[in-house]
């Protein structure tokens, strides 16, 4: 007797015109990935394709022929431009038929309003042969599941407070005795101070060598303003074995790309940063210029926060930097306001105003105007006094334009508090 086949692999399309315009986008396709990466699924391509049946008729075809799941989001509705029905029905070749239990289910949620359904609903209880309808109590537009054996075809209504429990529901009655036992267990490693390139070139030798593991560790590397991450995804139906391996791989790429790498455990820059502050008693104060509060922002973003930031200081223009954070206006006039004694007298003003333990000063030019001989846009001059009051600062020149630039320096901000608290080179 042959086993129930099993979807290891899966490709998603998102349907719907508005969703090629500026004015929306596809997040279904998130939540459907991370739902199905949960159950095994694997995901191997995503699209997004207008109301046109040709198109969707050609990328259904081209979706079909690589993965044995496809599901699609969207063109349910009772409308003319809803599509999505029709040309599943016709590109499996399985003739449209009016369900009555679907009828009458409409025309008791119109009752239940104290309205008549219109006739164009009728629409939405049409199944493919053979479909199996799946209930939608948020709306009108029912899911359909097409069981092709080895392959399936599974249809979701677009609006995602009634996508979402409907597929939460198949995905517990349905998909889970057709998936791999398997399962994908994730471990995102976090660097700052660190090129995208600088990472690969350094870390390729090692994770390269995890290919050869059974089951393997596979990398994805990501960039982002200040920070690049390494996700590692290792495939296993035992999880306790999934995580020791990723556990050992994170040891070993953390230990080339050490001091770097700041977390391991999901945990972002200012939460890392807050929890060094909290666990040792200390307290933080922030100027900032060119950061505008974003620096502040982050680190109160935490909860919590409140037990070691005492105060921020925007002091954007240099007067307010002499009145608020008492830097020396010779020292502005000496060196320019952007420049690293200004940043350390920026620091140490925040430092002492506030009472804190560790002060923190940035400053900079963030562009488009601004850059001076010398001082190009992107320029950042950041410090740090910690507890022994010893400033340390550097410069940074950042690329981009100007929330990328802010965006950079509140990060390089932040990772030089980090290792400074830690003790490792800046």
């Amino acid at each position: 007797m042959n086993a129930t086949p099993r979807f290891r692999t899966a490709e998603i399309l998102a349907v719907g015109s508005e969703l090629l315009t500026p004015f929306r986008s596809d997040t279904n396709s998130l939540f459907i990935t991370a739902r199905l990466n949960d159950c095994g699924v694997d995901v191997r391509a995503k699209g997004v394709v207008g109301d046109d049946p040709a198109d969707l008729r050609a990328m259904l075809a081209h979706a079909r022929s690589r993965a044995q799941l496809v599901v699609l989001t969207g063109g349910l509705g009772p409308t003319e431009d809803d599509v999505t029905r029709e040309v599943v029905a016709e590109a499996l070749g399985l003739p449209l038929e009016e369900d009555p239990a679907l009828v009458e289910q409409l025309e008791r949620r119109f009752a239940s309003r104290g309205s008549r359904m219109p006739a164009i609903n009728r629409r939405q209880a049409r199944v493919p042969h053979g479909a199996i309808a799946l209930a939608n109590p948020r709306g009108t537009a029912p899911g359909l599941w097409i069981d092709q054996g080895a392959r399936g075809v599974l249809l979701l209504p677009g609006p995602p407070r009634e996508m979402q429990p409907m597929l939460e529901g198949f995905l517990r009655d349905v998909l889970a005795a057709r998936t791999d036992p398997r399962r994908f267990h994730r471990l995102v490693i976090k660097i700052a101070g660190w090129t995208e390139s600088g990472v690969e070139e350094v870390a390729q030798p090692v994770y390269t060598r995890w290919r050869d593991l059974d089951p393997p560790v596979q990398t994805t590397i990501l960039a982002a303003p200040g920070q690049v991450e390494l996700h590692l995804t290792v495939a296993d139906a035992d999880g306790a074995r999934a995580a020791s391996r990723l556990e050992a791989a994170a040891a070993e790429v953390s230990a080339v790309l050490h001091p770097g790498v700041f977390s391991t455990n999901g945990r972002s820059l200012e939460e890392v940063v807050g929890g060094l502050l909290r666990d040792r008693g200390l307290t933080i104060a922030v100027g900032e210029s060119c950061t505008g509060g974003l620096i502040t922002s982050r680190l109160t973003d935490v909860p919590g926060s409140s037990a070691y930031v005492l105060a921020s200081v925007v002091s954007y223009g240099n007067r307010a930097k002499t009145e608020l954070l008492d830097v020396p206006g010779e020292v502005i006039e000496a060196h320019g306001a952007v420049s690293e004694p200004v940043a350390i007298a920026m620091a140490t003003g925040a430092r002492a105003r506030a009472h804190a333990d560790v002060g923190v000063g940035v400053t900079g030019i963030a562009g488009p105007g601004g850059a001076t001989p010398g001082k190009p846009v992107g320029t950042v001059c950041l410090a740090v006094v910690p507890p022994d009051g010893a400033p340390r600062a550097r410069t940074r020149r950042f690329p981009g334009e100007r929330a990328v630039v802010k965006q950079q320096a509140s990060q390089a901000a932040l990772e030089l508090v980090r290792r400074v608290l830690e003790g490792e080179e800046i």
